[in-house]
C-alpha cells in the first residue's frame, strides 16, 4: 500500500473522530469550560485571596497552567477511550481490522482525534482563563510542545484502557480511581515545595507532576522540577505506551476475541 493511501486512511479515521466529538460539543467541549470557570471562581477568587502569592505569582495566575492542562488530559483521554470502546461495542472496529490498514495508522488516527479534542478544549479553557487572570506566555514553543505531547500521552493511555475494557464500567474505573487522583495530586493547585519531605519525594513518582510543571514553566517561567527531566519523562512514557499499544493491536488483545 502506498504512502498516499496510508494518508487517506489516517485522514478518514481522524476526520471521523473530530466530527464525532464536535457533533456533541455540548457534552464534550462545553462542560470543560464551565468546570474550569468554577475552579477559577472557587479556588482562584475565593480561596486564592487567603493563600496569597505562590512562587512569586498570585494564586490565580499560579493555577492557570495546571487547570488548562488538567482539561487537556481529561478530554484527550476521554475521547479515545470512549470512541475506541464504542467501536468495539458496535463492532465497527472489525471493519478496520480486515482493511489493509497497518496498526500504526489506526493508532495514529485515534490518538489524533484525542489530540484534536484536547486542543479544542485547551484553547477554550485558555480563553475562559483570560477573564480571571492576566496570562503572559514565557515560552510559546515550550508551552505548545508540552500541550501537544501531554495530549498524545493521555490519548495513548485512553487507547490502552479501551482495548482492555470489557464493559462500560471499565472505561470509567481508570479515570475515576487513577487519572483524577493523579491530576489533583500533580501540583495543579500547589507547589510541591510546600509539602513535607516525605510527601514531596512521593509526589515525584507522579508523572502528571512533570507535565504540569513543564507547562507552568512554559507559561509563567517557574517550575518545581527540571524542565529537561520533565520532557524526558513525557517522551519516555509516550514511547512506552506507543510500543505497548501497537503490540496489543498486533496480538489482537480485546479486539479479536
Amino acid at each position: 500500500m502506498s504512502l498516499g493511501r496510508y494518508r487517506v486512511a489516517f485522514q478518514t479515521i481522524l476526520t471521523k473522530e473530530i466530527l464525532r466529538f464536535m457533533r456533541i460539543w455540548m457534552q464534550t467541549v462545553l462542560p470543560a469550560a464551565i468546570t474550569t470557570a468554577l475552579y477559577f471562581i472557587i479556588f482562584g477568587t475565593l480561596i486564592g485571596e487567603r493563600i496569597g502569592e505562590m512562587d512569586g505569582y498570585s494564586y490565580m495566575d499560579f493555577i492557570v497552567p495546571g487547570l488548562i492542562l488538567m482539561a487537556v488530559i481529561t478530554n484527550s483521554y476521554a475521547n479515545v477511550v470512549g470512541s475506541f470502546y464504542f467501536s468495539k461495542f458496535g463492532h465497527h472496529i472489525e471493519e478496520l481490522l480486515i482493511a489493509p490498514v497497518p496498526n500504526w495508522v489506526i493508532l495514529a488516527g485515534y490518538v489524533g482525534g484525542g489530540v484534536a479534542r484536547g486542543v479544542v478544549v485547551g484553547v477554550m479553557v485558555t480563553m475562559v482563563s483570560l477573564f480571571f487572570a492576566d496570562i503572559s506566555i514565557h515560552s510559546y514553543g515550550l508551552t505548545l510542545a508540552v500541550f501537544v505531547l501531554t495530549s498524545v500521552l493521555f490519548s495513548l493511555a485512553g487507547f490502552i484502557n479501551a482495548i482492555y475494557a470489557k464493559s462500560f464500567d471499565d472505561i470509567s474505573i481508570v479515570p475515576t480511581f487513577v487519572l483524577t487522583p493523579l491530576t489533583y495530586l500533580g501540583g495543579v493547585f500547589y507547589s510541591i515545595e510546600l509539602l513535607p519531605e516525605f510527601w514531596r519525594g512521593l509526589s515525584l513518582a507522579n508523572p502528571v507532576l512533570y507535565m504540569v510543571n513543564a507547562f507552568r514553566y512554559g507559561i509563567l517561567g517557574v517550575s518545581d522540577i527540571s524542565v529537561i527531566t520533565a520532557f524526558s519523562i513525557i517522551l519516555l512514557f509516550i514511547a512506552v505506551l506507543t510500543i505497548f499499544s501497537l503490540n496489543l493491536l498486533k496480538r489482537g488483545v480485546g479486539v479479536k476475541s
